[in-house]
């Protein structure tokens, strides 16, 4: 009797055991899913202005500072922004990069964001390209947009998205070589922006919806005259573009798309994110279950279904049709570069891929400027 005591004693505290520890493992699934799937704020002051004059500018050196380039830096509050270039010195903890212009503010040393866009001003005003503010009317309501007309009339358009938590200001750095092709550029706002409509539950969807935002800019692009589009993307917005090839009714306008440090499978984004937060398997793959289930989704936040499996082109690489320029780095650390070749070996009849060396995440154009427009321009020329 009494080991059987013992034993459904120690059966209870297993039960008990198996449910505290399943608990424990559908939160920290939750929080990641959470952390995922809701827009980021102003993002992280991740270095410090040491040094400041006219020439130079001595910052913290991290892994993203001491990279070679081209690159922007806001101060905490993004009241004023500086555009740096190549490295002067280095010490074991900082760096000292030349001052290459003052977008607007009075920089000054303390707190600091590093970032990629490297200019902070709409085209006009960062290219000297007249530049148009405009509005296209969205499912999710109005959507602001930088309208860039081509020199002479032309009905081929380019319609550029930036990535998760960027700012429009990313795709600026891709304007000047479409303008160039003779091509009309609309770089717009998508839901959740901080200039743009909260989606219905402020939640991203990570492509699933916001693809629909993209095609409402291209009927705008349509009404004014387009005839052909080229889309390009940026991290998560490579991800929105690919939605949108998959299932808008407008996607056989696209003649091209060009994509930087794509998110051509989200689960492999998540795995990664995963590991570098030391989170077991079993946590991830929960937490795809907790966005992409009926029941489950509402821990996430989300109104709809999340589902993951939607955004894996290596498995989905059969049904793609329209020409696609690939470029990612083996550096880039926050999107692994695995789907991007898989993609690209999977269909070399439509993928053209650039393999950059030491650019970090997004950050292609920064190292090697060059490389990146000679790249779009040839892409633009054959399919545009």
């Amino acid at each position: 009797m009494q080991w059987d005591r013992i034993a459904r004693t120690a059966a209870r505290a297993a039960v008990g055991s198996a449910a505290v520890a399943g608990a424990a493992s559908l939160g920290a699934a939750t929080y990641f899913a959470r952390r995922v799937l809701t827009p980021e704020g102003e993002g992280p002051t991740d270095h410090v202005i040491h040094d400041l004059d006219e020439e130079t500018v001595t910052l913290t050196r991290t892994l993203e500072s001491e990279v070679m380039g081209r690159y922007g830096l806001w101060n905490e509050d993004r009241s004023a922004h500086l555009r740096i270039g190549e490295i002067r010195t280095m010490t074991d903890t900082t760096v000292t990069r030349e001052v290459l212009g003052i977008d607007y503010g009075d920089p000054k040393p303390g707190p600091a964001r590093f970032n990629s866009h490297y200019y902070a001003q709409p085209p006009d005003l960062a290219l000297g390209l007249p530049t148009e503010a405009v509005t296209i009317d969205a499912e999710i309501g109005e959507l602001p947009a930088w309208l860039v007309p081509a020199a002479e009339p032309s009905d081929r358009w380019a319609i550029l998205v930036h990535g998760r938590g960027a700012f429009r200001f990313e795709c600026v750095r891709g304007v000047r070589p479409l303008h160039a092709a003779g091509l009309t550029v609309l770089v717009p706002a998508y839901r959740n922006d901080r200039d743009a409509p909260s989606g219905p539950d402020g939640r991203y969807t990570l492509g699933l919806s916001e693809w629909r935002d993209i095609e409402d800019a291209i009927r705008y692009a349509v009404r004014a005259g387009a005839r052909t589009i080229t889309l390009g993307g940026w991290s998560m917005g490579g991800a929105i573009c690919m939605q949108l090839l998959a299932q808008s009714d407008l996607a056989d306008r696209v003649t091209g798309v060009f994509l930087d440090c794509p998110v051509l499978d989200w689960g492999d984004v998540l795995r990664h994110h995963a590991q570098v937060n030391n989170l077991p398997s079993p946590i991830g793959l929960l937490s795809r279950a907790v966005m992409g289930s009926q029941s489950l989704r509402w821990l996430a936040g989300v109104s709809e279904a999340v589902d993951v499996a939607q955004t894996d082109w290596v498995t989905r690489a059969d049904e793609l049709h329209t020409p696609m320029l690939v470029m990612h780095s083996v550096a880039d650390d926050f999107v692994p570069i695995g789907p991007s070749r898989a993609v690209a070996e999977a269909r070399p009849d439509l993928v053209t891929f650039e393999e950059w060396a030491v650019a970090r995440h997004c950050k292609l154009w920064n190292t090697d400027p060059a490389r990146w427009e000679e790249a779009v321009s040839s892409f633009v020329r054959r399919t545009s």
